[in-house]
């Protein structure tokens, strides 16, 4: 399904009934690499999950975003899509997304995966080395050429400079101030190896929240993925 929202047609699908479920992608990826997660939920909530602007089948935002104006954006999209309340998983890029609206919205409860808050001081953009980790994962031939095409789908050199200079906004802002605005239950779940959102730096996040817990699993950037069945059932409980 796609609906226009401040003039960009954002590509999104929504199923299960319940209380919503609202699920924000990684930078470079879009729908798939978070409805593997949803469909294990739609029995008892109503899942969405989007095409972030300027990725999947949404258009790209016709000037360069900072994560404000991404949480703009998402602000009128669960208004237009009738959600309430919703309970919001982000990975990565998505984390930090959430982490902007939720600082401001109404929300259920969080859950971040991976999702660099407090700024780095790394020399190479984050979208390039999670490219440069994405060969190295030992969980790749176990998720099949399917899922492969998911992640990394848009190269930093190929992007266009709208969105090149997206991800220059996006990496560079410090988010620390909203995460400590965020009084709803936050839930961390960090790759013991994630070289991409450091585990020192969920511990940092955990300790700035109001009510954050960290649970840390064997694997990379994409722990969530690695350890499916785990996260499910963790986030069970935690619903």
């Amino acid at each position: 399904m796609k609906i226009n929202v401040k003039n960009i047609n954002i590509n999104y699908i929504q199923y299960g009934e319940g209380r919503d479920i609202l699920l924000l992608h990684g930078w470079g990826q879009n729908i798939e690499m978070m409805k593997i997660l949803g469909d294990r939920f739609s029995d008892k909530f109503r899942i969405t999950i989007l095409d972030l602007p300027g990725f999947g089948s949404s258009d790209e935002p016709k000037e360069p975003w900072t994560i404000t104006d991404y949480s703009n954006m998402l602000e009128l999209f669960i208004q237009l899509v009738k959600i309430k309340k919703p309970i919001i998983i982000g990975h990565s890029f998505g984390g930090r997304l959430a982490i902007r609206y939720s600082a401001n919205h109404p929300i259920e409860k969080l859950v971040l995966f991976g999702s660099p808050c407090i700024r780095e001081s790394d020399t190479l953009p984050l979208y390039v080395r999670v490219l440069k980790a994405i060969k190295k994962l030992p969980f790749m031939n176990e998720i099949g050429e399917y899922m492969k095409q998911y992640i990394g789908s848009r190269d930093y050199k190929a992007a266009s400079p709208i969105m090149r200079q997206t991800l220059v906004n996006v990496v560079n802002e410090d988010l620390s101030n909203y995460a400590k605005k965020i009084e709803e239950p936050t839930l961390l779940i960090w790759g013991q190896n994630d070289t991409e959102a450091p585990l020192e730096k969920a511990k940092e996040l955990e300790k700035i929240m109001i009510d954050a817990a960290l649970i840390v699993l064997p694997g990379t950037h994409y722990a969530y993925i690695e350890n499916l069945e785990r996260v499910v059932t963790i986030l069970k409980q935690f619903f």
